[in-house]
């Protein structure tokens, strides 16, 4: 049972009140002929002296009554209108009744003739309204703060970003800019989707639930059915699946959808997250490196119109081409210390405590290559960056360079000091990849989120014959917080995972 504050008591009150009165605050229909912005653009837009009648539907965010008179403001998805109740055509009891009943917050339709008032506003003068929704609590609302000189500075309402993020609504509701965000997230997707659509890619559905996870190092979360009796796992990636259908001859895959990873929560981190991954048949790394920098940059121009975004204070530029680093040279550069001089992780740890670092203690060699890139090369990729030809102790699925069995070919693209996307020539070898699961199972522990679990079915469609190809995969919401300069992913996630236990007040 909700326990109800003073404001929303009286509110309850007014619903009873309405009730009483054989008026009901949710009513079942409603009626809307235009939007804000088309009752405004129909109007600037008609001759003069022609009637332009509206009926707007849409959220109460100010009211001034005058008496004989009434001006309000409403809100909708399109933008904000000004509303005129006045007795001339509404009688004063209708007037009152207004005044009495609504509240900002609730829903309105109101239908009336447009109208410019003396201050030039475009507005619409009430003929009849009526109750859509009545808000039982008040949305937050900005403030006001006065400074010592006497200037008054307006701070957004709900500035607190945790409180924003768990009442997603009520944010969306009283910031515009949030709304925005989300539109423009809204066009990063269309805009992935309709240039590999061009490029002759076929959108495709995997499962998100799964018998054996896999495709990623990363932790996954479990989950039971218990009709099969069988332990199934949220997906950690689509890579192993779609790499399938290139078996089956879809020679362009592609697929957009939520990947689950039970791993730590971060400014770049949710459990929950948007994955863009394609794979690419007879294409290599080096291929996917150039469609990677055209797909980008035409994200870029069609979200912001432009291929230079500010990020965080910082012009970025996704020009094509972008600078492109082997990660071999980067790190020696980075750190001093060369990590193919060191085939295993204890010689590759005392070269980095001679050269004056911390690495993490009993660590193997990859982890200790990938500790190193975080730490000490990661934060310097400002403009975009390809990092490519990493060792195979970290890419147990992509395929060696010629000749040179312990790199393989695999490229990242960073950004703003953080990773966006991850591409391999892909392995086709199946007895490659089955002794590289092998390897893996063996080299980490259990529990270990490294380890990457054998896939049986994963190989037996690889004997059937797999194209060489190019695979690729990149987070959709780390695009989003490029394009949208947010330097938190859970500004760009309608619902981001938050700590359980924190009230919502706090």
């Amino acid at each position: 049972m909700a326990d109800y504050t003073s404001l929303e008591k009286i509110r309850l009150e007014k619903i009873e009140e309405l009730r009483a009165e054989g008026i009901e605050p949710y009513p079942t229909r409603a009626e809307r002929t235009h939007t804000s912005a088309q009752a405004i653009s129909g109007f600037e837009a008609a001759v003069e002296g022609a009637e332009v009648r509206a009926t707007l539907a849409g959220r109460i965010r100010a009211t001034r009554p005058m008496g004989k008179l009434t001006f309000a403001h409403i809100e909708d998805g399109a933008g904000r209108i000004q509303l005129f109740l006045r007795v001339n055509e509404l009688g004063q009891e209708q007037v009152d009744f207004f005044n009495r009943a609504f509240d900002i917050g609730d829903f309105i339709q109101a239908a009336g003739v447009m109208m410019r008032t003396r201050t030039g506003e475009a507005t619409l003068l009430v003929h009849e309204f009526r109750m859509l929704a009545k808000a039982v609590s008040p949305l937050p609302a900005a403030k006001d703060e006065t400074l010592e000189d006497g200037t008054v500075v307006r701070h957004a309402a709900l500035e607190d970003s945790e409180l924003r993020a768990r009442q997603r609504y009520a944010d969306l509701a009283v910031n515009p800019q949030t709304r925005e965000t989300f539109r423009k997230r809204a066009a990063v997707l269309r805009s992935l989707r309709a240039f590999l659509d061009g490029e002759g890619f076929l959108e495709v559905e995997t499962p998100i639930l799964q018998p054996i996870y896999g495709g990623a190092a990363a932790k996954p979360f479990t989950t039971f059915h218990n009709q099969l009796k069988q332990q199934l796992y949220l997906r950690i990636s689509f890579e192993l699946y779609l790499k399938r259908l290139l078996v089956g001859n879809l020679e362009r895959v592609y697929e957009i959808g939520r990947d689950f990873r039970n791993e730590g929560v971060s400014y770049k981190h949710n459990p929950e997250f948007t994955q863009l991954e394609f794979y690419w048949a007879y294409a290599d790394y080096l291929q996917v490196m150039d469609l990677t920098e055209r797909m980008v940059s035409f994200a870029a121009k069609e979200v912001t119109g432009s291929y230079k975004v500010v990020y965080q204070g910082t012009e970025i530029d996704f020009t094509p081409p972008w600078k492109r680093i082997e990660m071999r040279a980067g790190l020696l550069e980075a750190t001093g210390v060369d990590i193919y001089a060191h085939a295993d992780g204890d010689s590759l740890a005392a070269a980095l405590k001679a050269a004056g670092k911390n690495p993490p203690a009993d660590a193997p060699r990859g982890k200790l290559i990938d500790w190193m890139l975080s730490e000490f090369l990661e934060p310097k990729l400002v403009q975009p960056t390809f990092l490519y030809d990493y060792p195979r102790d970290i890419s147990p699925l992509a395929k060696s360079r010629p000749g040179d069995p312990l790199t393989v070919e695999r490229f990242e693209g960073y950004v703003a000091g953080f990773e966006l996307c991850n591409a391999f020539t892909e392995l086709n070898d199946p007895l490659d990849q089955e002794s590289r699961f092998i390897e893996m199972g063996r080299d980490y522990a259990a529990d270990d989120e490294e380890r990457h679990p054998m896939d049986e079915d994963y190989l037996r469609a690889m004997r059937y014959g797999m194209p060489p190809n190019g695979g690729f995969g990149m987070g959709v919401d780390r695009l989003t917080m490029l394009l949208t300069d947010k330097h938190s992913i859970r500004e760009v996630l309608l619902f981001p995972h938050l700590r359980s236990g924190a009230s919502e007040e706090e």
